[in-house]
C-alpha cells in the first residue's frame, strides 16, 4: 500500500443507542474520515463524546447505525464474520488503555498469538515476537506472565502484540492513560516511530493535547461530528527504555 492510498475510509458514519426510557441517543452523526497509509490522526473531545465508539466502529468491533467503513480497500459490512475476524487480526492493531493480555500466557506467547491465529508457523511467530518485544525493551521479560509484569511493562507487551503483524491500521485509545509520564512518553515515541517505519495509518484517541499535537492532523469530535482542531505540532524523539 502506497503512502497515498487510504488505509481506512469512513463515510456517513452514525451511531444511535436507545436509552433506558426508550429515548434514542445519537452518539455519531455523519462522520466522514479518510486516513492514508503512514498518516497519524489524533482525535480529541470531551469524555462521552463518542471517541471510543468511533474507534471501535473503525476497527470492526462495533457496527454503525448508518454509513460504511473500509479498511485496506475492504468494506467491513460486506465481509462474512470469519473474514472480518481475519481482517481485524491481520490488518488492524489495537492498543487500549487496558491491555487485555491473556493472563495464563507469557509475554512472548501473548505477542505470538495473533500470528498463530493468522497461520504463521510457531518458529516464525516466536522469532518475530522476540524481535518486537526487544523493540519495546522487554527482551529480558519474555517468559514472564502478565501478573509478574508492572503496568507499564504489560502495556508495552500489548503494543508489541498490536504491531507484530505490521497492521495497515493502528488504533490507539488512551494508550498511556494508566502509565507514569516518563513511561507514557516513551510509549508515544514508539507508536509514532513504528507506525512511520511500517507505513501504517494510526488513529489515536487522547485527552493529552501535547501528544495530539505530534500527529499529522488533529480532529475534534463534537456533537457527533469530526471537525479540524488547531494545536501546535511538535516532534519529540523516542527515549530509550529503562530496565
Amino acid at each position: 500500500m502506497s503512502e497515498h492510498t487510504p488505509a481506512v475510509v469512513a463515510r456517513g458514519i452514525s451511531k444511535r443507542y436507545v436509552g433506558g426510557d426508550g429515548t434514542p441517543i445519537q452518539i455519531l452523526e455523519g462522520v466522514d474520515l479518510e486516513v492514508r497509509a503512514g498518516e497519524t490522526i489524533a482525535v480529541i473531545g470531551q469524555s462521552g463524546a463518542g471517541k471510543s465508539t468511533l474507534l471501535h466502529i473503525l476497527g470492526g468491533l462495533d457496527v454503525p447505525t448508518g454509513g460504511e467503513v473500509s479498511v485496506g480497500g475492504s468494506a467491513l459490512a460486506r465481509l462474512p464474520a470469519e473474514e472480518l475476524a481475519r481482517l481485524r487480526n491481520e490488518k488492524i492493531g489495537f492498543v487500549f488503555q487496558f491491555h487485555h493480555l491473556l493472563r495464563e500466557f507469557s509475554a512472548l506467547e501473548n505477542v505470538m498469538m495473533p500470528q498463530l491465529i493468522g497461520g504463521t508457523s510457531p518458529g516464525t511467530a516466536r522469532e518475530r515476537a522476540r524481535a518486537m518485544l526487544g523493540r519495546v525493551g522487554l527482551d529480558h521479560r519474555l517468559e514472564h506472565k502478565p501478573g509478574q509484569l508492572s503496568g507499564g511493562e504489560q502495556q508495552r507487551v500489548a503494543v508489541a502484540r498490536a504491531l507484530v503483524t505490521h497492521p495497515v491500521l493502528l488504533l490507539a485509545d488512551e494508550p498511556s492513560g494508566n502509565l507514569d509520564p516518563p513511561t507514557g512518553e516513551r510509549l508515544h515515541g514508539l507508536l509514532f516511530e513504528v507506525s512511520r517505519e511500517n507505513g501504517a495509518a494510526m488513529i489515536l484517541v487522547t485527552h493529552n493535547l501535547d501528544l495530539a499535537a505530534r500527529a499529522d492532523r488533529v480532529l475534534r469530535l463534537h456533537a457527533g461530528r469530526l471537525i479540524p482542531a488547531e494545536t501546535e505540532r511538535e516532534e519529540a524523539p523516542a527515549e530509550p527504555w529503562g530496565g
